[in-house]
């Protein structure tokens, strides 16, 4: 059955708006609640600043965790020589490294890349 509704365009923005309104107010309790299970935490400006600067996300995010290279190199089972060479920018590192780095550091593969 086709129905049809017709409402001035007025009602129909401010509906529209609503709508908008509810998506956004959804999507901050989806957040918020993220944030409070642990599933998402926030990376303060200082870390995010450094690696839009151009430092190698490994070493803002090895910092950001209080670990050494050394630190990182036993949870990873990466060498720390080659760290040291990703974080330099010598290396790119392969992806099941930077997984390896990304796994120990506690951030998703992407953070990295």
């Amino acid at each position: 059955m086709n129905q049809m509704v017709t409402i001035p365009r007025d009602e129909y923005d401010r509906l529209l708006a609503a709508a908008e309104d509810l998506a956004d107010l959804q999507a901050y309790d989806r957040a918020m609640a993220d944030l409070a299970s642990g599933k998402e935490e926030l990376i303060p400006a200082e870390y995010v600043n450094r690696i839009l600067g151009g430092e190698s996300p490994v070493r803002a995010f090895r910092d950001l965790r209080g670990m050494t290279q050394a630190a990182l190199a036993e949870a990873s089972g990466v060498n720390r020589v080659y760290i040291a060479e990703i974080e330099g920018g010598k290396k790119a590192g392969s992806a099941a490294t930077l997984k390896k780095l990304a796994e120990a550091l506690h951030v998703d593969l992407d953070d990295l890349v």
